[in-house]
């Protein structure tokens, strides 16, 4: 396989966000949102999460609700700090680990043409890349996070740190030796721990099978079968391509001063199939309209997204809460399965219950997009949309 330039509620649905004090341009006021007509009365509270925007949590917001039960779309704050414009509806954004979605579908696509077996180790696949210490790790086991493959520690201790090393560019295989060089954290299907890593080999094995770059099979499985044109990888450009509206940071500045610096231009190669793809609201509604209607990826193979590994997750010991792909919680007294990301200056999801009745995807554009929390703003985006109190 060639050696290509790419060119492309944790452990319940969330990969959240602390907020901080967020600094507004002098004499700026919170914009408006922008709604569309509610047409449920469940929905009021949407409007109410997304009001005030920007703030010390987010500088802007984007939501999509659909599905049989009813549609909202509404939108706040601005496209950018600087001149305070509104936030466009419409904008491209970073989606994050909502990319292993992407990958997952992939992946049982070619498992249902017969090129992939999930029961098969990953290393009869890449048997240069993985060494006998992980024989026994299996596809599937890398997509459902039981694997026990370490991450690639990558240097940094701060996002000071990795700010200033954004543009280094990663080699999917120099990750994959990085982890692999480390003792398991547990024995194959045992525990439990999400990670990237497990499908930054996902997306290797792709390109093994298929003789292709990931890119060109997810574009060609997933993104111009459903109509997803606004949709793409962008492998080493650290730019978002189109309209957008700005991500920002908390962080300290050049000054010594904290506060919010534009991290919009960054680059995602440390995530690649785990977690570079870039969307906007639209197509990642019409990707999960489609995706849990069966109509990307079909029959017995459609179940592994919904089902979850009977074990335990190996930090906290609660019941595993990542299928493939797919994550779970319980809202409103109903299960809801989706997934989050979070790439700096971005938080986004997905989500829906089994059977489509109410469908969400926020982009969220929150001040601490990779902190330990669950950013306020996109916390009551889902509560509000499953019929629950503000946080």
């Amino acid at each position: 396989m060639r050696n290509t330039t790419r060119t492309l509620l944790a452990a319940a649905l969330v990969l959240g966000v602390a907020g901080g004090p967020a600094v507004l341009p002098a004499g700026a006021a919170p914009a408006a949102p922008t709604v569309a007509p509610v047409s449920a009365s469940s929905f009021a509270g949407l409007e109410a999460a997304i009001a005030g925007l920007p703030s010390k949590d987010a500088t802007a917001a984007l939501v999509r609700v659909g599905g049989s039960e009813g549609s909202w779309q509404g939108s706040a704050g601005v496209h950018d700090l600087r001149t305070g414009r509104p936030a466009d509806p419409g904008a491209r954004f970073r989606a994050g680990s909502v990319t292993k979605v992407f990958t997952a579908a992939v992946v049982l696509r070619l498992a249902g043409e017969g090129r992939i077996d999930l029961d098969r180790p990953a290393r009869s696949y890449l048997p240069e890349l993985i060494p006998a210490a992980y024989a026994g790790v299996t596809v599937r086991q890398l997509l459902n996070h039981t694997h026990g493959i370490p991450a690639a520690n990558l240097p940094g201790e701060t996002v000071e740190e990795w700010y200033e090393r954004r543009f280094v560019e990663y080699d999917p295989r120099d990750l994959v030796r990085a982890a692999t060089a480390q003792p398991r954290e547990f024995a194959p299907g045992e525990k439990q721990h999400y990670l990237n890593i497990g499908y930054t080999i996902a997306g290797l094995i792709v390109e093994r099978v298929t003789g292709d770059s990931y890119e060109h099979q997810l574009a060609a499985r997933v993104l111009r079968p459903l109509g997803l044109r606004d949709t793409y990888a962008p492998g080493t450009n650290p730019r978002i391509e189109g309209r957008h509206n700005h991500g920002y940071q908390l962080m300290k500045l050049d000054d010594g001063t904290t506060g919010l610096r534009d991290v919009s231009v960054w680059g995602t190669t440390d995530g690649w199939a785990a977690g570079d793809l870039i969307s906007t609201t639209a197509d990642l509604e019409r990707f999960t309209k489609a995706l849990f209607a069966g109509r990307v990826v079909r029959g017995p193979l459609l179940e592994e997204m919904f089902t979850l590994p009977k074990v335990e997750d190996v930090t906290t010991g609660d019941p595993a809460a990542y299928a493939v792909g797919l994550s779970m919680k319980k809202l409103g007294g109903r299960e809801v399965w989706g997934k989050t990301g979070g790439r700096w200056g971005y938080n986004a999801a997905i989500a829906s219950t089994r059977h489509g009745e109410r469908t969400l995807v926020y982009s969220v554009n929150a001040t601490d997009a990779k902190g330990q929390g669950m950013n306020r703003v996109a916390m009551n985006v889902m509560l509000a949309t499953y019929g629950l109190p503000s946080a």
